[in-house]
Parts: structure tokens; C-alpha cells; sequence
């Protein structure tokens, strides 16, 4: 049986396949939105269960007036535990392929 994760920290970029995926992204925005309580619960109950780094989770966020954000989350670590669980923290960061992920 697997373990409840104290802390899992994800990264999060946009999914696009067009040129600068940050071009005209708000990423305070997404990242408002993916750390907001409601998200986060969404995110604990849909993702339950066993987790492992490296793992993808396609997901979006409402930019506002009906918008759509596509963004992919990535587990970048999991903390005391291997699995998603209510009492999980999320940690969440914007992510570019040429910056680490805060610790």
C-alpha cells in the first residue's frame, strides 16, 4: 500500500506546439489559478493514488472571460510518501527548460 505524500512539487508550462510557448502566457495568472484551493483539491482527487517523478499531468485553467489555458504539470519531486492523497501540499512553479524548480 502506498505511502501518502507529505509535499509533491510540480512544475507547470504551457502546452503548446507553436514556436515560444510563454509567448503572451500569464504566468502569474496560471499559477494563481493552479494554487488556488479549489484547484488544488481538484488536482489531489483526480491524480490520487500512486505518484513518480517525471510524471505528466495534461490539465487547464480558466484565463477569464471562457479561455482556456492548456498546461502541462510535471512531478518534479514527491516528498515522504508515493502517493497523491487529501492530505497531500502542492507546490506548484512555473517551469522553463532552463531553470531548476525551486527547492
Amino acid at each position: 500500500m502506498a505511502s501518502v505524500a507529505a509535499r509533491i512539487v510540480l512544475s507547470f508550462a504551457p502546452n503548446t506546439t507553436d514556436g515560444d510557448p510563454w509567448s503572451g502566457v500569464d504566468t502569474e495568472w496560471i499559477a494563481d489559478e493552479l494554487r488556488g484551493d479549489t484547484y488544488q483539491q481538484y488536482l489531489r482527487r483526480a491524480h490520487s493514488g500512486p505518484v513518480a517523478v517525471g510524471e505528466e499531468w495534461d490539465e487547464f485553467v480558466s484565463c477569464g472571460c471562457a479561455t482556456p489555458q492548456d498546461v502541462v504539470l510535471r512531478v518534479e519531486r514527491v516528498e515522504a510518501g508515493t502517493a497523491v492523497g487529501d492530505e497531500t501540499t502542492l507546490d506548484v512553479h512555473p517551469r522553463n527548460d532552463t531553470e531548476a524548480v525551486p527547492q
